[in-house]
């Protein structure tokens, strides 16, 4: 609970998923053999692959249910990464499993335009790519759909277009996009905040009531190796420095204040808040306390 609203991990996946070095292209082998040594164990394999989890957020208020993010999907062509290529995930099933029916979303929150946060904004009926959520308005920051818009336009292919493709578009064209600013609010306790860098118009959810603070924060910090040393930037930022000074500023924005951290990969228990470390940089406590 965040104050009297209600939030809910909504794991889809989760995978040693890349060297942490070659996803960490800054990473020196010193960094990584800290890391392994000072993070909790199933941060990173005795390979120095990082753990991750593809997840997205329930979020319920007295008004609306709100889903942050829709992870990977299913049947989507991914081949320029076959280990994602075509993957069938039960994503609507552990959403049922939080209690949730996809009629029931009334706004799904896209932090960002990318592959793996936007696949189960449909799903495929009748062999056309048709909106999960039928009642649902999705909102999208107006810089980033108009950035991924001008990068399809341009003939480009990979896996961010090909998901703008059959998961962005199809919701467009059903009129359920909503096209905000940055300074959106959805209601009095949830809004929007600019975190560019990863992509041009990423953004995190705040949420907060009766004096407890949350952040949804998509991929702004990917792992806790960024806690413990915040200048990395991961090979998927758009913008590796403005990545940096945005992530450097959120860290030390929340850090030692008991704001509630809502990453979409950190492995679980993924929940948790930032503190400062006494070896440099910052550490990670899990909620719920032990």
């Amino acid at each position: 609970m965040i104050g009297a609203y209600e939030v809910t991990g909504v794991v889809e996946q989760t995978m040693a998923y890349a060297p942490a070095r070659a996803f960490f292209p800054a990473m020196t082998e010193d960094m990584l053999a800290a890391c392994m040594c000072e993070l909790p164990h199933g941060q990173i394999s005795p390979d120095g692959r990082l753990h991750m989890n593809f997840q997205g957020f329930v979020l319920r208020s007295d008004r609306y249910t709100i889903l942050v993010d829709t992870c990977c999907g299913s049947d989507k062509d991914r081949h320029p990464i076959p280990l994602f290529d075509r993957r069938r995930t039960d994503f609507l099933t552990v959403l049922a499993a939080a209690g949730v029916r996809p009629e029931e979303v009334d706004f799904v929150m896209c932090t960002h335009l990318h592959w793996d946060h936007v696949g189960w904004n449909t799903q495929l009926v009748d062999g056309t790519w048709q909106p999960t959520f039928p009642n649902a308005r999705y909102v999208m920051s107006k810089q980033e759909y108009e950035h991924w818009d001008g990068v399809y336009r341009s003939g480009k292919i990979d896996m961010h277009t090909l998901a703008f493709v059959d998961s962005v578009l199809p919701v467009w064209h059903a009129r359920q996009a909503m096209l905000v600013q940055q300074d959106f609010e959805l209601e009095k306790g949830i809004w929007i905040e600019a975190c560019p860098g990863h992509t041009p118009g990423n953004y995190v959810v705040n949420v907060s009531d009766g004096g407890s603070h949350g952040v949804i924060v998509g991929d702004v910090v990917h792992h806790q190796a960024q806690l413990r040393f915040p200048a990395l930037s991961s090979r998927a930022d758009d913008d590796p420095e403005l990545a940096r000074k945005t992530r450097t500023a959120l860290i030390e924005k929340h850090a030692d204040t008991g704001h509630l951290l809502l990453p979409a990969h950190f492995p679980t228990p993924s929940m948790g808040s930032i503190e400062s470390s006494p070896n440099g940089g910052f550490s990670y406590r899990p909620f719920p306390r032990a």
